[in-house]
């Protein structure tokens, strides 16, 4: 059974990429795993997985990657239609002014999704001034940061796959 990252990356069920990925299997077992832990823990915190969901949808968005965008609003979309009542999926989209932890959220996942570099102390502690706890500060970095890194992974293997399919000619 393909792993969420192969299946958004439409990678070829067979060929060179396949026998590849085959063969780094633990590193794509791990994957998985971290993908696990990051959108569907057993312990969410103040974190909860609708709002995990949308999130990495919106980072997917951010980075304009087809196959982890339909992943993650077809995983949303199965949380109901009350999931996401501020459309935070959606880049430029933000919660009402007295959202102030949601605010803070989204201000942090769009920066670090965008400009990596300009994250900062400040950016920590505005999350901490919007009243959210160290654990879940840790939970919120954990989840941009593996999304993050499974979409440049997706960028990858989609770019890869392409070049490896047979032509025409």
């Amino acid at each position: 059974m393909p792993h969420v990252l192969e299946t958004a990356a439409e990678v070829p069920s067979h060929g060179a990429l396949a026998e590849a990925l085959s063969m780094r299997g633990k590193l794509m077992d791990l994957t998985q795993a971290s993908y696990q832990a990051a959108l569907l823990p057993e312990d969410t915190g103040n974190l909860p997985a609708n709002i995990r969901a949308a999130l990495a949808c919106r980072m997917a968005r951010i980075n304009q990657q087809p196959g982890l965008t339909q992943h993650y609003g077809d995983l949303l979309a199965g949380y109901g239609d009350a999931a996401d009542p501020y459309q935070l999926a959606m880049p430029g989209k933000t919660p009402p002014a007295d959202e102030a932890r949601l605010a803070a959220i989204i201000g942090y996942v769009d920066l670090v999704t965008e400009r990596p570099k300009d994250a900062s102390e400040e950016t920590i502690n505005a999350l901490r001034s919007a009243g959210i706890d160290e654990p879940d500060i840790v939970r919120l970095a954990g989840l941009v940061a593996f999304v993050n890194y499974q979409l440049r992974v997706a960028a990858v293997l989609s770019v890869m796959g392409k070049n490896n399919e047979p032509s025409d000619t």
